[in-house]
């Protein structure tokens, strides 16, 4: 395996030392990841449906999903459903078993279900209409789980993780995590679960543009809106402010203009944008470290909803990751990782076709023959132990988005 492993010292400033950075975070509720969130928990209970009733998981890819917003009518106090959101399931799945027909479809929508019914709040079944669009799957690769000692791949991709966070990245991932957390939610009722969070660092000041969904029931007036708006905004900043030594400054809901009645603010019925303004796909939101970086690299593949023993845009796009940060953690001398994974349809999953390690050393110096036999020593035993990390997919102990 060591000679498709590749060392190379890239030479450039990493990330945290440049003077700007953009990172972006979307939340629980908005509604991108809405769909990474419902397809990837349909993938994982598939697979072990597909465990259950025949022993092993069966090829399906649960990764072409749009929620398409439904109409609302916002009234302070509280508005109405006017039309509900439908979620557009589609792809492929293993749908027979020897003849046997498995109820794949009822089977997802019982899935999702369960998800909104766990996740947001004030989203319920009459708020969500279910379309199917799941196709078989292709016969060639079905026969690529005829022999699960061996996963083939079933794509040829590219994948790249890095490491470490940057102290942006980090702010953004927590900030989204404090304001949709039980706390925050307790001392303000009015925030929906839609969140979005938008970092710029310039230099040692960082300014963070935040969306939140009002929930229309929790706000008696307009002004009773702009009251609870600013004492987010003040909790908001000074949680950035204890969260990072930057300099922090945070802004709510920069479209709310007070000359323009209900139409100048953001609310929403169920606390999710996606029941009125904002549809959302699959593999548009966050990336598989949980943030949207522009200022490092990123793979083109969906992590959501790929099944989780043979998609390489699954299980690389995770992977990567992880031995970046494994190969930060471990060799010293390195400000920056970089980890691509590249392998071709029908090669064993734990065999790629190259793995290329791109550290960015401390002062640019050249990789030693030290660091590099550590780097060897750490891609090689993650493909070892591919089939564990899978396993820690299907049980959701690596987070995706």
């Amino acid at each position: 395996m060591s000679d498709k492993i590749f060392v190379e010292t890239v030479r450039a400033t990493p990330t945290f030392k440049k003077r700007f950075e953009f990172v972006e975070r979307k939340g629980l509720g908005h509604p991108d990841t809405i769909c990474d969130l419902v397809m990837n928990k349909v993938s994982i209970e598939l697979s072990k449906l597909y465990l259950k009733e025949t022993g092993i998981i069966q090829h399906h890819n649960m990764d072409k999903t749009m929620l398409v917003a439904g109409q609302t009518e916002n009234k302070f106090g509280g508005g109405k459903i006017l039309k509900p959101m439908k979620l557009v399931m589609g792809d492929r799945a293993t749908t027979s078993i020897d003849g046997r027909q498995l109820p794949i479809g009822d089977f997802a929508i019982t899935t999702a279900k369960s998800w909104f019914e766990k996740n947001l709040r004030y989203v319920k079944d009459e708020h969500i209409e279910y379309q199917l669009e799941l196709g078989k799957s292709s016969g060639q690769l079905r026969s690529i789980f005829k022999s699960p000692k061996s996963f083939a791949s079933n794509d040829t991709s590219v994948l790249v993780g890095y490491a470490p966070y940057t102290e942006t990245e980090s702010v953004v991932l927590g900030m989204e995590q404090y304001i949709n957390s039980k706390k925050f939610k307790a001392e303000f009722p009015a925030s929906g679960e839609d969140v979005k969070v938008m970092g710029f660092r310039n230099g040692d000041c960082l300014d963070l543009t935040v969306a939140i969904a009002f929930v229309d029931s929790f706000v008696d007036s307009q002004n009773d809106y702009f009251k609870k708006k600013r004492q987010m905004l003040d909790a908001i900043t000074e949680f950035g402010k204890k969260k990072t030594p930057l300099k922090v400054h945070a802004a709510i809901n920069c479209l709310d203009d007070e000359r323009k009645g209900i139409d100048g603010v953001y609310l929403t019925v169920l606390g999710t944008s996606a029941d009125n303004a904002d549809s959302g796909e699959v593999g548009r939101g966050n990336k598989a470290n949980r943030v949207i970086s522009p200022s490092r690299p990123a793979g083109a593949e969906a992590i959501a909803g790929k099944n989780p023993v043979s998609h390489i845009g699954k299980i690389y796009n995770a992977m990567s990751f992880k031995i970046a940060d494994e190969v930060h953690k471990n060799v010293l001398g390195f400000d920056e990782v970089f980890v691509w994974m590249y392998n071709v349809i029908g090669m064993p999953v734990n065999d790629p076709k190259a793995v290329v390690v791109q550290p960015i050393t401390k002062n640019n110096s050249e990789i030693t023959t030290s660091q590099t036999n550590q780097i060897n020593e750490i891609v090689s035993s993650n493909l070892e132990k591919m089939d564990e990390f899978c396993k820690k997919l299907l049980s959701e102990q690596i987070e995706i988005a």
